[in-house]
């Protein structure tokens, strides 16, 4: 076995595993095994912890290198497994020298075995661009990380450290190289991306970038952006969105409540009010977008009402792709000092949640009968369309298009999950 990389979490943490892969193997790493982890709750930590102990009963002779944001976080949790030869931080992991210098750097005591720094003075983010990711289809580009923002549930802030931006420059030439290479469709990555220029000269917005990156790449068919903060939108980013048709018309928002006093108990920077009225004002400029986001069930001191209102919104925004969280306290967090709910609570919250996102995915498919849309081939038989719905195509010249190939298809009906198609 020569470099094998588990990821949990984000995209960015599926970025960043790229990134890692092709240092260990660049480095001449045989038989390792790198778990690129994510904090972002307590179950994460305990399903990284069990994954662990299962690659070394499978791997008995394999080193296993953890990182990410909960080995940032809790080192001395993942130093105390036998199993664990190496607990790397969140900045080393990037940096070629931590696995050049590794070889025989295995094995030695708990204490020395930590290479973990202090996040926050972190202050650069470096340009460890990838060449792309997902076969030929989708390539991800990191233009941000960390986060200035101190959300009293999140403990994100201190495994990825304050807000740093990759200059524009940097960003316009990497997505230039992957469109050289043969990708039509480029996805934003970062922790905060609308935070992204606030830390570089002249302190650009995100709406700059996008708009740079769609003048100076002309053959880029399409552009993504991850997930946004909606009320850090700045107005050329809303006209990009509402306007551009290379960008594409799905944006995945950080709502994470819809009740006005959660939301302040959560320290978030938006009102209930605010995140329908960014959903209806870009919907009535751009009818063919489509809104997901994350949202938390549970929360400390939630009472049904207000639990009833996060419900609502998924209708009063139009929410079609939920990400939804039962709550877990995180230790060292605000979150975790105030009334908690019990767990039965929060469990049947968060499936009721689950299934209002159901009903309003089946809307969305059920609405998309009839049209036509652009689909991005990612294997065979299956794609995305513009508003990154899941597609399957039917047997023909639409099922044996090749991956990275944008072809028009009409859409012919669903399943639960996925369009189908044939093309047109």
């Amino acid at each position: 076995m020569g470099v094998e990389v588990v990821t949990f979490g984000c995209r960015l943490n599926t970025v960043e595993s790229e990134t890692m892969k092709t240092l260990a193997e660049k480095a001449g790493l045989e038989d390792v095994v790198v778990v690129n982890t994510c904090a972002v709750t307590g179950e994460a930590v305990r399903q990284a912890r069990q994954q662990i102990r299962r690659l070394k009963r499978e791997n008995p002779t394999a080193r296993i290198v953890v990182t990410g944001c909960a080995a940032q976080v809790e080192p001395e949790t993942f130093a105390g497994m036998g199993e664990v030869d190496l607990v790397l931080g969140n900045d080393a992991k990037l940096e070629a020298e931590s696995w050049n210098g590794l070889g025989g750097a295995f094995g030695i005591g708990e204490t020395e075995k930590v290479r973990v720094n202090d996040i926050f003075s972190v202050k650069e983010t470096a340009g460890h661009l990838i060449e792309g990711l997902e076969g030929r289809t989708r390539a991800f580009v990191q233009v941000q990380n960390g986060c200035d923002h101190r959300c009293t549930f999140c403990i994100i802030p201190y495994g990825r450290g304050n807000s740093r931006s990759v200059p524009a420059g940097a960003v316009v030439e990497q997505v230039k190289r992957l469109t050289g290479n043969g990708y039509a469709e480029v996805v934003l990555t970062g922790v905060d991306i609308t935070s992204w220029g606030q830390d570089l000269p002249g302190t650009p917005r995100l709406g700059a970038l996008v708009q740079s990156l769609l003048k100076h790449v002309p053959d880029l068919e399409r552009l993504r952006i991850s997930s946004i903060d909606s009320v850090e939108a700045d107005p050329a980013l809303v006209d990009a969105i509402a306007t551009e048709h290379r960008l594409m018309p799905h944006m995945h928002l950080s709502l994470q409540a819809g009740d006005d006093m959660i939301l302040k108990r959560m320290k978030r920077r938006h009102l209930r009010d605010d995140a329908i009225r960014f959903c209806n004002d870009l919907r009535d400029r751009r009818p063919e977008i489509v809104f997901g986001a994350d949202l938390i069930a549970g929360f400390p001191t939630e009472t049904e009402a207000m639990f009833e209102n996060s419900l609502a919104l998924v209708d009063d925004c139009g929410l079609t792709h939920l990400h939804v969280f039962p709550f877990s306290p995180r230790p060292g967090t605000p979150a975790a000092r105030m009334p908690q709910l019990d767990r039965a609570t929060i469990k049947a919250r968060a499936e009721r949640l689950r299934l209002k996102g159901e009903a309003a995915l089946q809307a969305h498919l059920d609405a998309e009968v009839g049209q036509l849309r652009r689909v991005l081939v990612e294997k065979a038989g299956l794609g995305r369309t513009e508003q990154f719905t899941l597609c399957e195509l039917q047997p023909g010249p639409a099922a044996i298009a090749e991956p990275g190939e944008i072809l028009t298809a009409r859409i012919t009906g669903h399943t639960a999950r996925a369009l189908i198609a044939e093309a047109a």
